[in-house]
């Protein structure tokens, strides 16, 4: 059987097996979520400039309370479970079951490194959360004048957490890969040296402010999942199939979240889903020399994320808002847009833009 075949029966495999164990994984998830009511015990009322949020209370003001966080876990744990499951059964004397193992230095360490700490971080922030106001002993240092406080983790220290988690990955990819070009698809490569390491932190941050997505039931789910997807095609036109397996389990994971995700959500992925994705999608980008088409393939992310910053200038430099609401998928919500409208739209577009992204990537 030709090389290329075996490759991508591997890959599909593996993808099949992520969405499986997801499946079944939430049942016992979700259990365990609704048993101990792990959601946030009140809903947002503030914007990330103070501002009060008369549009996101009228749709989602009481949609945070009573539905669980920590939706996220399904993804990032199938994903660590399958990868070293799978390197342990490697050992055995079976020839299918190594090369179902695409745990390998060059191609998955770093974005499996990524993926957990940042969903470590991002679970330590869903906790906080949910137990905001907790008189439980083990929340007592977060005491404040008589009050406990929580919110989770503040967004400058979640900032300088992905920092510290980028320069991690920076320095590996330029001292240890010896990466230090960028690929201008149709062009071919530039040296840039030593600028890849800030480059790879600013990508990683920029990425990140696209979770914003993460706010209509199945929105974020589906439109990661298209661009993994994307990016399994990159790798797999790459060579790169451990990587291509990665993202596709990622893929199954998520698709299998989305089966529980769409209206009514039985859980939202929460900080601890979209925090492990950006940063392990960021490493994914710069492993397939990507970095450039990386927002076109994860277009709705950057419109997102580019939708907040300009409503935010706007109203700091004009004293008026240029969308009714941000992220923009708001926006449309308070246009009258039904929400299964504005996500499946979404999904739409992310998906036609992810097939020109890897088209224009696979220029050359």
């Amino acid at each position: 059987m030709p090389e290329l075949t075996i490759s991508v029966i591997k890959i599909f495999s593996l993808g099949a097996l992520s969405f499986i164990l997801a499946f079944l994984i939430t049942p016992f998830l979700t259990g365990f979520l609704y048993k101990h009511k792990l959601w946030r015990k009140d809903a947002r009322d503030k914007s990330i400039d103070g501002k009060d949020m008369p549009f996101f209370q009228k749709f989602h003001g009481k949609d945070e309370t009573r539905v669980p966080r920590f939706g996220g876990l399904l993804i990032w744990v199938t994903t660590i479970i399958l990868a070293f499951l799978f390197l342990l059964l490697s050992r055995l004397d079976v020839w299918w079951l190594k090369k179902l193992n695409f745990l390998s230095r060059s191609q998955t360490w770093l974005p499996i490194f990524a993926l957990a700490s940042a969903s470590l971080v991002g679970l330590a922030d869903d906790v906080l959360q949910v137990f905001a106001g907790s008189k439980n002993f083990l929340w007592r240092f977060w005491e404040k004048n008589g009050k406990y406080i929580g919110g989770g983790i503040k967004l400058k220290y979640r900032l300088i957490m992905v920092v510290a988690i980028g320069l991690v990955g920076a320095w590996w990819f330029y001292s240890k890969l010896g990466y230090a070009t960028l690929h201008i698809p149709g062009n071919g490569d530039i040296l840039i040296g030593l600028w890849y390491i800030p480059l790879f932190i600013l990508v990683m941050l920029a990425v990140y402010s696209g979770g914003v997505i993460d706010g209509l039931d199945g929105l974020a789910g589906g439109t990661f999942a298209s661009i993994f997807a994307a990016f399994a095609g990159i790798a797999l036109f790459q060579q790169q199939i451990d990587l291509a397996a990665f993202c596709i389990v990622i893929v199954g994971a998520l698709l299998s979240f989305l089966w529980f995700n769409i209206p009514p959500a039985r859980f939202y992925m929460g900080e601890t889903g979209m925090l492990g994705l950006c940063c392990a999608l960021t490493v994914v980008a710069f492993l397939t020399d990507s970095v450039l088409v990386l927002p076109i393939i994860a277009f709705l992310p950057a419109l997102e994320a580019g939708s907040v910053i300009i409503q935010l200038i706007s109203k700091k430099f004009r004293g008026k808002k240029i969308f009714l609401a941000a992220p923009i998928h708001h926006h449309f919500e308070a246009k009258g847009w039904p929400a299964y409208k504005i996500t499946m739209r979404f999904w739409v577009v992310g998906i036609v833009m992810a097939i020109i992204g890897v088209a224009i990537r696979l220029l050359g």
